[in-house]
C-alpha cells in the first residue's frame, strides 16, 4: 500500500470525475491504454476492485468512489505543495512587491528585508507613502502585501496587526514644554499648532483620533508646518521650530541622546496598530507568507509598554 504514484491518484480521479476511461485519458493527455493499465495496478497494490468493468461502460465502486475523495484530497495537497515549493525555490521573473506606510518602511522593513535575504528570497520590491496610499495600492493589484499604521481598513482588504506603536509628543531641549515636570493637558496640545505629516498619514489619523477620544471637542489647532515625511517633521522638530508627535521608532535615538524631549500629555496616551493588508479574499504566496512569518516571529517590538 506504501508509495502509491501521484499520476495514480491523478487517473483515478480523472475516472471517477469523468465516468470513463476514454474521458480520463483526454483528460490527463495520454492514451485509454494507460489508464486502464494504471487503474490495474493501483488496485492490485490497494488490493481491492475500484472499477466495475462491463460491454456497457465502467462505473466505479463503493471502495473506488470513497478512495477516489480521498485520492482528491491527496492531490489537492499535492498541487499545494508543488505551488509553494515552487514559489518558494523559483528565480522569479518579478520581485515581491510590498508597500509600507513611511514609518514602517524607513525603520522596520530594513530589518524584515534583512532577515528575507537570508531565507534565500533576493528579490523584493519596496513603494513607502502615506497609509491611504499603501491601502490604495494593494486594492489596484499594484502590490502583494501593504504595511499600515491605521485601524481603518477598508472592507476588500483583509488586515492582520503585526504591532503596536506608540506616538509621542517631542519638543527640543529649548522648548517651554521640556521643563514642563508636570506635562501638559490634552487641551492645551489640541490647541498647540504642531508639525505634522499630511492628512491620510497614519500618524496624523492617531493623533486626531486620540483627542477625540479622550474628550477633547475643540477642533485642533492648524499646523505649525505639515511636511510629507516622518524624517522632516524630526529634523524641524529637533530645530525647536515647534512640538511634533511622532513614532517611538521615529525618535528612539533622539530621547536617548537627549536631542528631543517627550512631553507627557496627562491622561493620553497614544497607540496604533501596525497591520498587514491583502486583497480579501485571496491568500499571499507563499514567498509573501516566509516574510509574514519572520515579521510574526518579532511580533510587538514597535511598542513602548506592551
Amino acid at each position: 500500500m506504501s508509495d502509491i504514484e501521484i499520476a495514480a491518484l491523478r487517473v483515478l480521479a480523472a475516472v471517477a470525475e469523468t465516468g470513463s476511461f476514454s474521458a480520463a485519458a483526454a483528460r490527463l493527455g495520454i492514451t485509454q491504454q494507460a489508464v486502464s493499465a494504471r487503474m490495474r495496478s493501483l488496485e492490485a497494490r490497494i488490493g481491492t476492485a475500484l472499477v466495475r468493468r462491463s460491454p456497457r461502460g465502467s462505473a466505479m465502486t463503493a471502495e473506488g468512489t470513497v478512495i477516489a475523495g480521498w485520492a482528491a484530497e491527496v492531490l489537492a495537497e499535492a498541487d499545494r505543495f508543488a505551488e509553494s515549493v515552487t514559489s518558494l525555490t523559483a528565480v522569479s521573473a518579478t520581485p515581491l512587491r510590498i508597500a509600507a506606510s513611511l514609518t514602517i518602511a524607513e525603520y522596520l522593513v530594513p530589518g524584515w528585508l534583512r532577515e528575507l535575504r537570508a531565507t534565500g528570497e533576493k528579490r523584493a520590491e519596496l513603494r513607502a507613502l502615506n497609509s491611504a496610499g499603501v491601502m490604495d495600492l494593494v486594492s489596484a493589484g499594484a502590490v502583494e502585501l501593504g504595511f499600515v499604521e491605521t485601524p481603518e481598513i477598508p472592507a476588500e482588504l483583509e488586515a492582520t496587526r503585526i504591532a503596536t506603536d506608540e506616538l509621542v509628543v517631542v519638543v527640543a531641549p529649548g522648548h517651554a514644554w521640556a521643563r514642563r515636570r508636570s506635562g501638559i493637558t490634552a487641551a492645551e496640545l489640541a490647541r498647540t499648532p504642531l508639525i505634522m505629516r499630511e492628512v491620510g498619514s497614519g500618524t496624523r489619523r492617531a493623533y486626531e483620533t486620540a483627542l477625540v477620544a479622550h474628550g477633547v471637542v475643540e477642533t485642533p489647532a492648524l499646523p505649525y508646518a505639515v511636511l510629507p515625511t516622518t524624517t522632516m517633521v524630526r529634523a524641524t522638530a529637533l530645530a525647536g521650530e515647534a512640538p511634533a508627535v511622532l513614532s517611538v521608532l521615529a525618535v528612539a535615538e533622539a530621547l536617548t541622546s537627549g536631542t528631543l524631549m517627550a512631553v507627557r500629555v496627562r491622561g493620553l496616551w497614544i497607540t496604533r496598530p501596525l497591520s498587514v493588508v491583502w486583497p480579501r479574499g485571496t491568500q499571499p504566496s507563499a514567498r509573501a507568507r516566509v516574510l509574514l512569518a519572520l515579521i510574526s516571529e518579532g511580533r510587538g517590538v514597535a511598542a513602548r509598554g506592551e
